[in-house]
């Protein structure tokens, strides 16, 4: 008859050596219970990277504000347009009529 000493022999020999066995606790401390451990590391990672696209958007909408800026501050033919786009502005003599769609 075999008692359960052999089994735990024959299944986990690795367990028998002390530095395996410290080496696995390490990880597992590691992975699960560490301040710093491999799961809040991995979500601060996704984090990171979504940060990162959302700056690029905004560096890339800044750009595009100072291009149009600058085309309204050196243009009045663009400055007029935007007024009369945006605000609704007319001239004394005109008419505006929006068209609202469906």
């Amino acid at each position: 008859m075999i008692n359960g000493a052999e089994i735990w022999q024959k299944v986990f020999p690795w367990v028998r050596n002390k530095y395996v066995l410290t080496i696995a606790i390490f990880l597992l401390w590691m992975i699960l219970f560490d301040s710093s451990n491999l799961i809040d590391v991995y979500s601060e990672f996704r984090k990171i990277k979504r940060y990162e696209k959302e700056k690029e958007y905004y560096l890339e909408k800044i750009s595009n504000d100072k291009n149009r800026l600058n085309e309204l501050q050196t243009n009045n033919e663009n400055l007029e347009k935007f007024a009369r786009e945006q605000y609704l502005m007319k001239k004394p003599d005109e008419d505006i009529f929006v068209i609202m769609p469906d």
